[in-house]
């Protein structure tokens, strides 16, 4: 009989009386069932559920009268803060015991996490609160109701699963439509076995990664490879030259084999993701070769084929030692695209550059020969649509030539393609791509750069207008579309939707510095907790920044949602709640509102719950 790994100490097994059913009255309010699951053919005869580990905090529900689905209340009585927790500790555990490499307790603990039922809803609830939630695959299906949903947590079962093959279609790759992407579109389960198997997978990843990985991990984002950039090159006494690295066909030609020798993963169940296949045309074509197109899981599988790269470089060259310091080799590396600093082009040519083409080839992966290349950090180089290039004694950081011409082009495709839609509507269309473009270049040298923008966006708005009424004069065509707010004239503004709509200046955002994320800080690790909490406090208040009254409420919740009591942030995502319904006369002030998740909001109006606000709790945090 195999024995369950135990949790904190404690058995997982049920009393004798809970085996009876005697212990089978379950508060409706918040039961999660237990977390094994169907870990067998006989166990859905002997399934019951378990009390949450413990009682939500900073809330007070109350069950109002009125008639609910039996269906609606077995999905929204999910207790999400128990199912979390559950989660989460099993992930530190395996935190834990990959950092002491005691890899048979690792494979233990990653098939417990996987077969638990609080897994399980957790990888339902990410695939269908996400982008894609609407677009079926191959078998025409999405989970858009309590019932779907609560029937998918009971067919992510490891006996019979077989993925089925993608959806292929093909979408223009920009504005012009001249040429066109392919994009692989899987089932609603596929991507949820994914999930499932990522929550297990993920937090070896992290542990195991290389410290200067930036690209498609949690918590790290461009902004930190840009910042590393800056550390390596920005002193005098750094490295001078740099390896531009680019990895042909990446995520389509990393070899099977190496996947499957390497990834610390069940290996039926990746053999499967890997050879799905996918569809197009009514025809099947299958996989030989590369990450799952379209998976969940694919950026963390290619992000570990490349791990050790990093580790590779240090052994060869040791910062322990007088030559390894002074080769200055450094990688930083986001996705497939990677930077290696150098003392000299003679060393990146014939010593670095070789040993990462035989790490690559080891993968059956190789480097593009058109995109790499050696240059002088004089001449300068780009990484991540931005510039890095010493100007003298100073190190500056801008928006790419490539980048400028880009958002440029689409700004006149815009333009020149929606000629008789209103003012206020091409004005919606523009401010989401300048104001994207914008926040995502604020944290380096571009405030000059924002004014030119500003300027070519208006000499393309201008000729807009002017083209619309040929017949009048200048002066009737601005004063329709252009008006003098404060000391700022030419201000282009329409109405939208019933709504007042003015045109957004990249110029009028301030630039403000990223605070790089710490190469070894790892989100898994309950001992970077504190850590984390006070990056995402830093990180909300900025994205938030003119909202005075969100930062208010994020702040007086301390970042939590009292439903679930996870943290609430830009990729949860979150809602307004007012505790009172404005239609029996609630206000629309501050006191009277709350934030919650998108789910969470749900569940409250499904089940008629009333939430009252948290007490604010304050408590010191380290730096970061």
């Amino acid at each position: 009989m195999i024995q369950r790994v135990k949790e904190a100490g404690a058995s997982e097994r049920r009393s004798v009386m809970e085996r009876i059913g005697i212990a089978a009255v379950v508060r409706r309010a918040n039961i999660i069932p237990r977390e094994s699951m169907q870990t067998s053919r006989w166990s859905s005869l002997t399934r019951a559920f378990e009390k949450p580990i413990k009682e939500t905090k900073q809330m007070t529900v109350e069950t109002q009268t009125g008639a609910v689905s039996h269906t609606l209340m077995e999905w929204h009585a999910i207790d999400w803060q128990a199912a979390h927790e559950n989660v989460r500790r099993l992930q530190a555990r395996i935190v834990k015991a990959t950092q002491m490499g005691k890899w048979g307790k690792v494979k233990a603990l990653q098939r417990l996490l996987t077969r638990s039922h609080s897994a399980k809803v957790v990888a339902v609830k990410r695939v269908t609160e996400n982008a894609g939630k609407n677009t079926p695959g191959v078998d025409g299906t999405i989970w858009d109701t309590p019932k779907k949903k609560l029937n998918a947590v009971y067919a992510l079962q490891q006996i019979g699963h077989r993925p089925l093959p993608l959806r292929r279609i093909y979408i223009p790759k920009d504005l012009e439509a001249k040429k066109m992407r392919p994009l692989s579109i899987p089932t609603m389960h596929d991507p949820a076995m994914q999930a499932l198997y990522l929550l297990a997978l993920e937090p070896i990843a992290e542990t195991t990664g290389d410290p200067n990985s930036y690209g498609f991990r949690k918590e790290r984002s461009c902004q930190d490879a840009i910042g590393q950039c800056f550390i390596v090159f920005s002193q005098e006494r750094n490295a001078k030259w740099v390896l531009e690295g680019d990895i042909k066909a990446c995520f389509d030609t990393i070899s099977h084999g190496w996947l499957m020798a390497n990834i610390p993963m069940e290996k039926a169940v990746l053999h499967k993701w890997l050879k799905a296949g996918y569809m197009e045309k009514g025809r099947l074509y299958p996989t030989q070769e590369g990450t799952p197109p379209g998976g969940i899981a694919s950026p963390v599988l290619a992000n570990m084929a490349l791990d050790g790269l990093e580790k590779a470089l240090r052994q060869r060259f040791p910062t322990t030692t007088l030559a390894g310091k002074q080769a200055k080799v450094h990688l930083i590396r986001y996705a497939d695209d990677f930077v290696i600093s150098g003392c000299s082009k003679e060393l990146l040519e014939n010593e670095v550059k070789p040993l990462v083409e035989t790490f690559l080839a080891e993968r059956r992966l190789q480097l593009s020969q058109e995109k790499t290349r050696i240059t002088h950090i004089d001449t300068g180089f780009d990484f991540l649509s931005q510039n890095v290039r010493r100007y003298g004694d100073k190190l500056l950081i801008k928006p790419s030539k490539k980048s400028i011409k880009k958002l440029l082009t689409k700004v006149r495709t815009i333009v020149k393609n929606n000629k008789p839609v209103p003012a206020g509507q091409l004005i919606m269309m523009l401010n989401s791509l300048i104001r994207g473009w914008a926040h995502y270049h604020r944290h380096v040298v571009s405030k000059a750069i924002f004014a030119r923008i500003d300027h070519e966006v208006f000499h393309a708005i201008w000729r807009w207008a002017k083209r619309r009424h040929p017949k009048k004069g200048l002066r009737w065509v601005k004063a329709k579309y252009f008006k003098r707010v404060g000391n700022r004239d030419w201000l282009f503004h329409g109405e939208y939707r019933g709504g007042y709509r003015q045109m957004y200046f990249a110029a009028g955002l301030p630039i403000m510095r990223h605070v790089k994320i710490k190469a070894e800080a790892n989100p898994f690790d309950p001992a970077w907790e504190l850590y984390f909490e006070r990056r995402l406090g830093l990180k909300m208040v900025n994205s938030l920044r003119g909202r005075r009254q969100l930062i208010y409420l994020w702040k007086e919740q301390n970042g939590i949602c009292p439903i679930c009591q996870q943290k609430i942030t830009k990729i949860t995502g979150w809602q307004n709640h007012h505790i009172v319904m404005r239609s029996l006369g609630g206000a629309d002030q501050s006191e009277n509102r709350i934030l919650l998740h998108p789910n969470c909001h749900r569940l409250v109006h499904s089940q008629h719950l009333h939430v009252e606000k948290p007490r604010s709790r304050k408590r010191a945090l380290p730096k970061a």
